[in-house]
């Protein structure tokens, strides 16, 4: 009994020392996951990361006895659930995420599992002899027999996503050396500064984020101008709309400022900036033109040469 309170004692020094020492820490499921697997995801992210694995009820009474110092650990706790292991880093947390979701192996379908995606058995000759033939026609699919050997004429979903698999399914595809599934660690949730947020945010752009950004600030605007309640994202259109009514009450009366001279001045007298128009657009065509002609002429000149002066 001594031996265990020591290798607890142990463990929960070691994990208060990582806690101490990185900043970020990975929640890894592990179903599926060998042994060998592991080790490899150990080597690999060897001088950037540790792999610490535990049981989950000797975790939660760590961490609850970390929460005093660390307050933001009791975030973490609900999480600590089912097959799990952690993983502390300071580095990018995507480039570690690309290393811990890169190992998969493929494996066999075996009877109870959860199909993580749909099986199909694909159309081709299967190799098997005609004796067989009952077998696939009990699971529904559809063969023919092709010099002297089982052929499956079309492709066939056998297991569904999120369907567990049947005892008939795993031995047809067992027949047939069809591996359909990969397994490998997948990160169930990220802890880094305190706060606790699911993979996915790590996925988000610069640019989504800048994007998202000027959306809420369009929306905020809006509802301020709808709302006529100042906010920042609003002071530039409401002083664009102000000096829009300002200019429309000079207009519509004998009061001027220096804003509204020109335009007044163009309402009163339309005749002048009518044929103003014209003499700018001809003068501008005229411009235009010059260099064309000029061309022309060097052409012309070129051409008037003999072939053989």
């Amino acid at each position: 009994m001594g031996g265990v309170s020591e290798k607890k004692v142990e463990y929960f020094n070691k994990l208060r020392q990582y806690l101490d020492e990185y900043k970020s820490l990975f929640l890894v499921g592990v179903d599926n996951v060998s042994s060998q697997q592991m080790h490899e995801v150990r080597k690999t992210l060897r001088g950037r990361a540790v792999v610490i694995m535990g049981k989950n009820t000797m975790v939660r009474r760590a961490f609850r006895q970390f929460v005093g110092e660390l307050p933001d650990l009791e975030k973490v706790l609900p999480y600590v659930k089912g097959n799990i292991g952690f993983i502390f880093t300071n580095d990018d947390l995507k480039d570690i995420r690309e290393v811990i979701v890169s190992n998969r192996v493929a494996a066999p379908a075996r009877p109870g599992a959860v199909a993580p995606k749909d099986v199909w058995v694909p159309a081709g000759n299967t190799g098997m002899e005609p004796g067989k033939t009952s077998f696939f026609q009990a699971l529904g699919v559809p063969t023919k027999i092709a010099r002297g050997t089982i052929e499956i004429t079309s492709d066939v979903l056998v297991v569904e996503t999120g369907a567990k698999v049947g005892p008939s399914e795993a031995t047809l595809l067992n027949m047939l050396n069809i591996s359909p599934f990969t397994y490998g660690l997948s990160v169930e949730q990220v802890y880094d500064n305190g706060q606790i947020f699911s993979p996915a945010i790590l996925d988000i752009t610069d640019e989504q984020m800048t994007s998202h950004f000027l959306a809420a600030v369009s929306t905020i605007a809006t509802i301020s101008l709808a709302a006529g309640y100042p906010t920042l994202p609003a002071v530039g259109h409401a002083i664009i709309n102000h000096y829009k009514n300002v200019l429309a009450v000079s207009i519509a009366t004998e009061y001027t400022f220096e804003g509204s001279e020109a335009i007044k001045d163009r309402l009163a007298n339309p005749d002048a900036y009518a044929a103003a128009a014209p003499a700018a657009a001809a003068a501008a065509s005229t411009e235009a033109a010059a260099p064309a002609q000029e061309e022309e002429e060097e052409s012309d000149e070129d051409m008037g040469m003999g072939l053989f002066d």
